[in-house]
């Protein structure tokens, strides 16, 4: 299994297209808040922008909280590999 590693320039691009289609988020949900619809609930822009910018925040930090528990998980294992490496080698001499 191969962990993915997240690398700077990968952090930094996601925050860019973020920053970059923010605004097209932001023109939708206002031309979206001027149809009438009768007894339709309505949500104001700014909340709709709030709420994805809630979700993109979200999801950033759990791929990080994934990032961090499978790199210790993969080091750890690693270490046990040495470990067991250096007793074989202890054994056989």
């Amino acid at each position: 299994m191969q962990v993915l590693e997240l690398t700077d320039e990968m952090v930094n691009q996601m925050i860019l297209l973020f920053l970059a289609l923010l605004p097209c988020v932001a023109e939708t949900a206002q031309a979206q808040g001027h149809t009438d619809c009768g007894n339709c609930y309505k949500i104001e822009p700014g909340a709709m922008v709030g709420i994805i910018i809630g979700d993109v925040i979200l999801t950033v930090l759990i791929v990080i909280s994934v990032y961090y528990c499978a790199s210790r998980k993969r080091q750890k294992r690693e270490q046990a590999d040495k470990v067991y490496m250096n007793v074989r080698a202890n054994v056989k001499a």
